[in-house]
């Protein structure tokens, strides 16, 4: 049988180079390359969704692919898609980068001029150990081997104010009751409140994963807050200052460590951008941007569209807006907020009624809010719309569409 190799880099000479010398090794099978990290990653979970026979054996990463640096890739591919070996290409061959790379996931090292003895003995070699994963699994590790890990969504607000945190909760609320282990994530670091709205007191938060390198599952145990109703949560820090020790690296590694441990996982990444929310949201399955029905609302809500646009964050029509307090009377209708803002539309719309809300949140027990409250009720067939919970008959619907299986990418401006 035929090795599948997926050659990915940025360079499309060395590409081109790379992909010459794969097609003369035996047996070998290069597939179409990959030009950034974003398509790698979509690549791979595009190919696990249809089948886990139909990823390849063995992915080539050339050191100056980007954005996200070449070592960060490795890892989360090796996270998601575990039984795929990685080669890194590279021009340092020292000892201390072939540990780093092993650290990080690869199987292999090729250094820089390219050999075809060398690229010859590592493919064959990560081959065979990619293949030995996969019949030691067998049928019975198909979720292992299908990598895609468990279901990420960040909520951003298109302005403070118009109910990001609220819509979060309950988003991981309806997930968690629904039987699926959910971690609630509070990436406002500043200024984040899912604590107050939760009445939790609590020592360790995300700042305390922020300095470690390789976050393992019981480090990770120490640092979540189990919360009365089954949530893991991941709080912001106290002191809001401190959140400036939360880099995008640091959020892409916490991420991905949830994504492994948990099936779904919900960050509130309010609505200021930062590194560490916009490394969430390029990571994220589906990622909602909550904004009200006004004009000073919307009109933010198109301004974050196209600033994510710009920063290569994440496209307009790969996000799905959701309308907070929504009223038949107002002038400015879902639909209208969906042709303004250029975005995917959630077919839940969620209504204006303050008063179900007012008693729990000022009690800090959201988690209390009557079943019959229909507010409760939209978030919750929200939940069932986006796949994160058995949706209730007789949600609200309407046009829209959502998209899923996003890549990491990095906080760049795109090049003129």
């Amino acid at each position: 049988m035929p090795t599948r190799i997926l050659p990915a880099g940025a360079d499309p000479d060395a590409v081109r180079s790379l992909v010459t010398l794969l097609s003369q090794l035996p047996d070998a099978e290069p597939q179409p390359p990959v030009g950034d990290s974003t398509q790698l990653v979509d690549t791979l979970a595009r190919l696990a969704a249809e089948s886990v026979d139909e990823l390849p054996e063995v992915v080539v990463v050339h050191e100056r692919i980007g954005p996200v640096p070449a070592l960060e890739l490795i890892r989360e591919v090796a996270l998601r898609f575990p039984a795929v070996g990685v080669i890194l290409v590279t021009t340092d061959a020292s000892p201390g980068l072939f540990a780093a790379a092993m650290d990080s996931g690869a199987r292999g090292l090729v250094p820089l001029p390219l050999s075809y003895e060398e690229l010859a003995s590592r493919v064959q070699a990560v081959a065979l150990w990619s293949t030995g994963v996969r019949r030691h699994l067998g049928h019975g590790g198909s979720d292992v081997l299908g990598g895609v890990g468990g279901t990420v969504v960040t909520v951003s607000g298109a302005k403070g104010g118009v109910g990001a945190t609220l819509t979060a909760i309950h988003l991981a609320l309806a997930a968690q009751a629904s039987g699926r282990s959910t971690a609630l994530v509070d990436l406002d670091l500043q200024t984040g409140d899912i604590a107050s709205y939760l009445d939790v007191q609590f020592r360790r938060s995300v700042v305390d994963l922020a300095a470690i390198t390789d976050i393992s599952p019981r480090v990770l145990a120490d640092a979540v807050f189990r919360h009365d109703t089954g949530l893991a949560m991941l709080l912001a820090p106290a002191e809001g200052e401190r959140g400036e020790e939360v880099t995008d690296r640091a959020a892409r590694q916490i991420v991905s460590a949830l994504r492994s441990r948990y099936e779904v996982v919900v960050l509130d990444c309010g609505a200021q951008l930062g590194g560490a929310s916009a490394a969430a949201v390029e990571m994220a399955d589906t990622s909602l941007l909550v904004t009200t029905p006004d004009v000073v609302a919307v009109r933010a809500a198109k301004r974050t569209v196209r600033m994510w646009d710009r920063l290569q964050i994440r496209k307009a029509e790969e996000t799905t807006v959701v309308v907070n307090r929504h009223t038949r009377g107002t002038e400015i209708q879902p639909a209208l907020v969906q042709r303004i803002t250029g975005t995917a539309l959630a077919r839940t719309a969620v209504p204006a009624n303050f008063k179900e809300l007012q008693g729990v949140v000022d009690a800090g027990r959201l988690h209390e809010l009557d079943s019959r409250s229909t507010v409760k009720q939209a978030l919750w067939a929200l939940a069932g719309e986006l796949g994160l919970a058995k949706a209730p008959e007789g949600s609200h619907r309407g046009g829209g569409r959502l998209r899923a299986d996003r890549g990491s990418v990095s906080l760049r401006r795109r090049k003129e």
